[in-house]
């Protein structure tokens, strides 16, 4: 198959930057582009000696996305109704995808049935300006063993008839569908806001593998949209630091616990620290079914939550939101004394921000790579390991 992109909806919905070049050349024009980024703060030397080790592509370039979010609306004033993504530069028109190659096929499959549904039930969208209308978003979450989470999102004034249900198990997919589910949201926002969420037909999560741990994924957990991608980067995490059996590892921006559980088989305890409570109750759940006793998870701020944990830790992992860590934060980081720091950055420039002070405090980046989780679209993550000269 053609490595380059055949969707119709191309250059119009801004999904798929780099989809007319072949895969090779794309991982090349991101790497140019992140290592000029990187020289601002690094020296020459450093992409000469080895410390640099590349770039590592998707093993799925076309299929990778785990997790699709649909929008309801018209792809022009007064037009019929449509299921799709946001034209580029524009935040009313919808463009339907049908053929999005980014996703699984059996996404393609579900959306274009849902549109005709809806358009035949004569069910509006919910127009942003007015607010009136019902239905807002569809979001579809798979897994690797073909599985497909449907998540209808409305407003409250709408309740999915029996039909709908039964037109989705009856579609003809490659995979299957594990579970229906109906959120009402009746925020402003142009956002999934979970307000209340029932489940309409089947399971309300997925389980997921990466790198032999077992994830249970809620509708609204945090979990990297590339499976296979989030392989080779947390394959690469574990590789860059030196776990001991005896060691302490602080996984900071813990979300649902990933990083932790992929690092706790060769570590001596695990401390996962996350904001979100749902992802936090999602990590603890997640170790238990994996039968790890030596991780635990805090809620709370990573800047409030430092001060409360006594273990010094032998090294600190950390996989912030894409705006860094608070300077704050950094400082009482790099004032726990690690011996090792492990930042992943899924933007690499807020990473480039931090390292001046970084090493301020006196670590030093001694590896770094980049990792293509977002085949196609703009986005890569790095990953660093820092450490003191001692160390």
């Amino acid at each position: 198959m053609d490595d380059r992109v055949t969707c119709t909806a191309f250059g119009r919905c801004g999904g798929c930057r780099y989809g007319s070049e072949p895969y090779e050349e794309q991982l090349a024009v991101k790497e140019q582009e992140l290592i000029r980024l990187f020289r601002t703060v690094l020296p020459e030397e450093f992409f000469a000696c080895g410390a640099y080790e590349g770039m590592l592509g998707s093993p799925r370039q076309w299929g990778s996305r785990n997790k699709m979010e649909f929008s309801f609306g018209n792809e022009s004033k007064d037009g019929p109704l449509t299921l799709g993504l946001h034209k580029k530069g524009s935040f009313y028109d919808i463009i339907p995808v049908p053929d999005c190659r980014i996703a699984p096929a059996d996404f393609g499959r579900i959306c274009a049935a849902v549109q005709a549904y809806f358009r035949e039930k004569g069910v509006s969208f919910l127009h942003k300006k007015t607010h009136q209308g019902s239905l807002r978003h569809l979001v579809l979450r798979s897994s690797l063993d073909g599985s497909v989470m449907v998540n209808l999102v409305t407003a409250s004034n709408y309740r999915p008839e029996p039909d709908f249900i039964e037109m989705l198990l009856a579609l003809p997919l490659e995979g299957r569908i594990s579970g229906i589910l109906h959120t009402e949201n009746d925020s402003r926002a142009d956002a999934v806001i979970p307000e209340r969420v029932t489940v309409l037909w089947g399971e309300d999560f997925l389980t997921e593998t990466v790198l032999g741990m077992r994830f249970t994924l809620s509708p609204f957990s945090f979990f990297q949209t590339n499976t296979r991608g989030a392989e080779v980067l947390y394959g690469k995490a574990r590789d860059y630091i030196s776990l001991t059996p005896g060691c302490t590892v602080y996984d900071l921006y813990s979300g649902t616990g990933t990083i932790a559980q992929v690092l706790a088989l060769a570590a001596g305890r695990i401390i996962g620290v996350e904001i979100v409570e749902e992802a936090v109750a999602a990590a603890r759940e997640n170790a238990a079914l994996n039968g790890l006793s030596n991780c635990s998870f805090l809620c709370g701020d990573v800047l409030k939550v430092l001060d409360q944990i006594e273990e010094v830790p032998d090294i600190i992992v950390m996989d912030p939101p894409r705006d860094g860590v608070n300077p704050r934060a950094l400082s009482k980081i790099m004032n726990r004394g690690a011996a090792q720091l492990l930042y992943i950055s899924c933007k690499p420039a807020s990473l480039v921000r931090d390292i001046p002070a970084l090493r301020l405090g006196g670590y030093e980046v001694r590896r770094l790579c980049f990792v293509d989780m977002f085949p196609n679209a703009a986005g890569c993550e790095a990953i660093a390991l820092l450490s003191k000269p001692s160390a």
